[in-house]
C-alpha cells in the first residue's frame, strides 16, 4: 500500500503576483486581479494556462473556478476546493488541498491563489454582521468586543501573562517584517522603515497590540502552480516540492464562549506535530519561517508551538537580529509578510517561501532548503506548509 503523504508527490511549478494597493485602491476588479495573477505564475512556469484542471482557494474567495476556467479558456475543469472557514487560516490548506486533488488523480495541474478587492466588495477588517448576533458574537459583543484585535488581544495578553513575554518580544517582530520590506519593491511598506522609537510610540490598537502588531489591509491577487512531481523539471523554474501540509484545530479550541482549555495558544498544538511527522523533517532543520501575522502575538506562540523554542526563552529568542536574514538564528516573513508586504490573507508567505527555496529572494536566508509556512495563528482551522528542495528529499 502506498504510504498516505504528500512528500515530494507534488511540486510549485510557477508563483504570480499582481501589484499589491492599500486596501480600496486597485483599479481592477477583484476577478480580473485574480486572472492576472494566474497568468503570471503561468508565466513564470513557461506553460500554457490551458494545462490547468483544476483550482483551490480559502476564505471564501469570491473568484468562482468555473468563471476562471472559461476566462482562461481552460479545456476541462476537473477539480474546485475551496478550504472551509479559518478565514487567512485556510492560506497552507487549499495548497495541500490542491495537492491532494493531483495525488489522487483528480486533477493534472491545480492553480491555487487568492484575490481581494476590498473597494469592490467591503473591508474584512471592520466590524460587520451586527444586525443579528450568533455564536461567537453572542459572548462578545455585548460586552464591547467588536473586533479581530480585541477579541486575539485577550489571548496574546493571557500567553504574556503566563510566561512572562515582554512586548519587546513582539516589537522585534514587527522590526523584522518592516526591515525585510524594506529590500522588496514588491512591499506596500517598501521606502517606509519602521525602528523601536516609532514602534513603541505608535497608537494602542488593543493591549497589547501597538498599530504595528496588526496586518494591514490591501488589494491584489497571487497565485501558485502544482504539478504532479515527475513532470515538475519540464518548466522553466527550479521546482520546489511539497514536504508535508497539515490543517485543523486542537480540542475545543473553538469553544464560544472563549474557554478552550488551551486558551493561550495560536491552536497549532495538534497541527504542528502532523506537519513534521509527514515532512520527515523537525524545527531544527528548519531555515526560514513565513508565519501568517494576523497580529504579532500569535507569530509568537506559532512559533513556540512548532518547537523553535520554549515559551520562557521568547525574550531571549525574539530579537531582532535573531530573525533577520541572512544569517538571524531564523529569519522570519522575508518579504515583510502580512505586516509591510501585503495582507494577502496570507497566500504572499507561500510565494514568498517558494522564492526562499529557489534562492531568488530579496532577503535571501542563508539557510532556505527546507521553508516553513504558518497559516492564520489563533483562528480555527489554522494549516501549516513545508516546502523544499530536491536536496531534501
Amino acid at each position: 500500500m502506498t504510504k498516505r503523504t504528500l512528500r515530494g508527490r507534488v511540486a510549485v511549478v510557477g508563483i504570480g503576483e499582481t501589484p499589491y494597493y492599500k486596501h480600496g485602491q486597485s483599479p481592477d476588479a477583484e476577478f480580473k486581479l485574480a486572472l492576472k495573477a494566474i497568468l503570471a505564475a503561468c508565466g513564470d512556469a513557461g506553460m500554457d494556462p490551458r494545462q490547468i484542471d483544476g483550482f483551490a482557494s480559502y476564505s471564501d474567495d469570491r473568484s468562482d473556478a468555473t468563471r476562471l476556467a472559461a476566462a482562461l479558456g481552460l479545456r476541462q475543469l476537473r477539480s474546485a476546493t475551496m478550504q472551509w472557514g479559518g478565514g487567512g487560516g485556510g492560506c497552507c490548506a487549499a495548497v495541500a488541498n490542491g495537492a491532494a486533488a493531483i495525488v489522487s488523480g483528480q486533477a493534472d495541474c491545480v492553480v491555487v491563489f487568492r484575490s481581494l478587492a476590498q473597494g469592490q466588495y467591503g473591508r474584512f477588517g471592520q466590524t460587520g454582521g451586527i444586525a443579528t448576533v450568533s455564536g461567537e458574537k453572542s459572548y462578545l459583543m455585548p460586552y464591547g468586543v467588536l473586533s479581530p484585535p480585541q477579541r486575539f488581544a485577550m489571548r496574546v495578553r493571557r500567553f504574556m501573562h503566563e510566561h512572562g513575554v515582554r512586548q519587546e518580544a513582539m516589537r522585534a517582530i514587527a522590526l523584522a517584517s518592516y526591515h525585510h520590506a524594506q529590500a522588496n519593491p514588491r512591499a506596500v511598506m517598501h521606502g517606509r522603515p519602521l525602528d523601536a522609537q516609532g514602534y513603541d510610540a505608535s497608537r494602542w490598537i488593543a493591549e497589547p497590540f501597538h498599530l504595528y502588531d496588526c496586518c494591514m489591509e490591501n488589494d491584489g491577487a497571487a497565485a501558485i502552480v502544482l504539478m504532479d512531481a515527475e513532470r515538475a523539471r519540464d518548466f522553466a523554474q527550479k521546482p520546489v516540492y511539497l514536504l508535508g501540509a497539515a490543517s485543523g484545530s486542537g480540542p475545543r479550541f473553538g469553544t464560544h464562549a472563549h474557554n478552550s482549555p488551551a486558551y493561550a495558544s495560536a491552536n497549532f498544538g495538534t497541527v504542528a506535530p502532523d506537519l513534521y511527522r509527514m515532512a520527515g523533517v523537525g524545527p531544527q532543520d528548519v531555515g526560514v519561517v513565513q508565519s501568517y501575522e494576523n497580529f504579532t502575538g500569535g507569530v509568537l506562540m506559532a512559533l513556540v508551538e512548532h518547537g523553535f523554542f520554549a515559551p520562557e526563552e521568547a525574550n531571549e529568542f525574539l530579537t531582532l537580529e535573531n530573525l533577520l536574514a541572512p544569517s538571524g538564528r531564523l529569519p522570519l516573513n522575508t518579504s515583510g509578510g502580512n505586516l509591510a508586504e501585503c495582507y494577502m490573507h496570507g497566500f504572499e508567505l507561500v510565494l514568498e517561501a517558494v522564492r526562499q527555496v529557489r534562492g531568488i529572494s530579496t532577503s535571501q536566508a542563508a539557510r532556505s532548503d527546507v521553508a516553513l509556512v504558518v497559516g492564520g495563528p489563533m483562528v480555527s482551522p489554522v494549516s501549516d506548509l513545508l516546502l523544499g528542495s530536491e536536496a531534501v528529499l
